[in-house]
Parts: structure tokens; C-alpha cells; sequence
């Protein structure tokens, strides 16, 4: 079975909704639908398997680590982290999980420039995540230790390899383009982009080697992105349009709730 990021393997249109934006989703298996082309980059621009770390095995000393970090975190089980975790679980929702960061929440009416550049990175994305998945296809955590995990487990989540991570890598993407687009909220964006990631920890679905994975994955990707005169060009737009939309939008709600949960390090 190939590992797929969801964001790469299916047709998505943007929609609103109660908790903000939403990449709504709907499988297929038409042939070239989320190939290279309709992203930013030309198929093999960025080969992230020679830029990745390999992934832990076992015996090594981050394979020990990761594991221990499992079954320390397997702690926080019903706990307000735990319960972030499972929010930050839907990867649709992405710009409604950076809303208290930004200080509004974007919307696709509030944001087009915004969505049409996600939706086009988003197959970038996954040719950054997929091919060191399937080369190295490593078990998640909690099929190597017993453990409770925030969602359910699946035989779709199991056969998904943990290394390097898919949540991450876009979450991280997603921040740092947040970020530069809206540098005066850069260090609000950067934190809830990092906790974005360790989400995936606290809720055992990923080791910590595959979010930092992640992160590097991601960092290297916006680092080629920016080779790309269409991306820099859309990225101007996307920076007056979220200047706009946050002069006319009122802030979100319980953002010092999140602030307190994300200030740490979870592990």
C-alpha cells in the first residue's frame, strides 16, 4: 500500500466552517490528480530523501529515545495538551488552528489568495513527504510500545509509515509561509507551528525523530519554493491580503487558552 499524504492523494476544494477553514476532501484513484505539476515545484526539484537523516533503527540511540518519549507522553491521556492534540489531528483546518496566531480567522472569502496558494502547496507537500515514507517505512509508535493513542486505530493509520511526518512537514510549511507573510506575528505563528508538531507526540501517532523529520522536510521545501517566481509572486498577494483581512476581522476566542498550552515544550 503506498503511504499517501491525505492532502496530496485527493481532490479537495476549499469550504467554511463553525471552526474556521477546511480542506474538504474526496477520495480518488484517477491517475496524475495530485502529481508535482499543479504544485509549485517540477517533479524530482527537491529530492528529500538525500536531505532527510535515515530513520531510526533499532538498537540506535534515537530509536531508544523515541521510544521513551512514547510511553512518558502516554502521561498526558485526557489532559487539555491531549485534547489540542486530537484537534490538531484534522489537517484540513489548518489556517483555523493558526487563527489565534494571525489574530483573525481566515476564510475563504476573507482569503482567496491565501487558499489557492495552500491549495497548490499542498501538492508540494506531499512529494516531500512520500517519497521517505516509503523508503523507509517505519511503524509508528504505538505498534512498537502499547499504547493509548488520541485517535482511533485504524488499519489506514497503521499502514501509514511514521517517518518522516506528513502533519508536520505541512503544519511547519504552513507556518513558515504564514510567518514571512505576516512577519510582525512571526514568533506567535512559529510557536503554534512547532506545537502543531509535537501534537502528533502527545498524541502517539508519530516518534519525535519524525517531527523533527518534519520540520526539516518542510524548512527545505519553503527553502525551494522560493526558487519559484510563481510562488514568490503569489506570496506578495497573500501578504496585503492578510494585512486586509485582519484590520476588518474581530479576534478569535479563547486564544489565552491556547497560548498557555503551547508556551512548553510538551516532552
Amino acid at each position: 500500500m503506498r503511504a499517501k499524504l491525505a492532502l496530496a492523494a485527493c481532490a479537495a476544494v476549499l469550504i467554511g466552517s463553525a471552526g474556521g477553514l477546511a480542506l474538504a476532501r474526496q477520495d480518488t484513484s484517477m491517475p496524475g490528480l495530485a502529481t508535482s505539476q499543479k504544485g509549485y515545484l517540477a517533479p524530482g526539484a527537491l529530492d528529500t530523501v538525500k536531505v532527510l537523516a535515515p530513520a531510526p533503527k533499532p538498537g540506535e540511540a534515537r530509536y531508544e529515545a523515541d521510544r521513551k518519549t512514547f510511553l512518558a507522553t502516554r502521561a498526558l491521556k485526557d489532559s487539555p495538551r491531549w485534547k489540542l492534540a486530537q484537534a490538531d489531528n484534522d489537517e484540513r483546518a489548518i489556517l483555523a488552528d493558526f487563527a489565534c496566531a494571525l489574530g483573525f480567522t481566515p476564510t475563504p472569502e476573507t482569503n482567496p489568495r491565501l487558499v489557492a496558494l495552500l491549495m497548490k502547496l499542498r501538492h508540494d507537500v506531499g512529494d516531500a513527504v512520500n517519497k521517505p515514507k516509503e523508503l523507509y517505512r517505519r511503524q509508528r509508535p504505538y505498534l512498537i510500545d502499547a499504547g493509548d493513542i488520541c485517535i482511533d486505530k485504524t488499519d489506514a493509520l497503521a499502514a501509514s509509515p511514521d517517518y518522516p511526518s506528513g502533519h508536520t512537514t505541512w503544519g511547519w510549511t504552513v507556518g513558515l509561509v504564514l510567518a514571512e507573510a505576516d512577519p510582525e506575528h512571526a514568533t506567535e505563528i512559529l510557536v503554534r507551528g512547532r506545537s502543531f508538531g509535537e501534537s502528533r507526540v502527545v498524541c502517539g501517532v508519530h516518534n519525535a525523530s519524525a517531527i523533527e523529520a518534519g520540520r526539516t522536510n518542510a524548512s527545505a521545501l519553503v527553502a525551494a519554493l522560493h526558487g519559484s517566481n510563481a510562488f514568490r509572486d503569489d506570496l506578495d498577494a497573500v501578504r496585503a491580503e492578510i494585512a486586509a483581512a485582519r484590520a476588518k476581522a474581530a479576534k478569535p476566542a479563547q486564544c489565552d487558552v491556547e497560548a498557555a498550552l503551547i508556551a512548553q515544550t510538551p516532552y
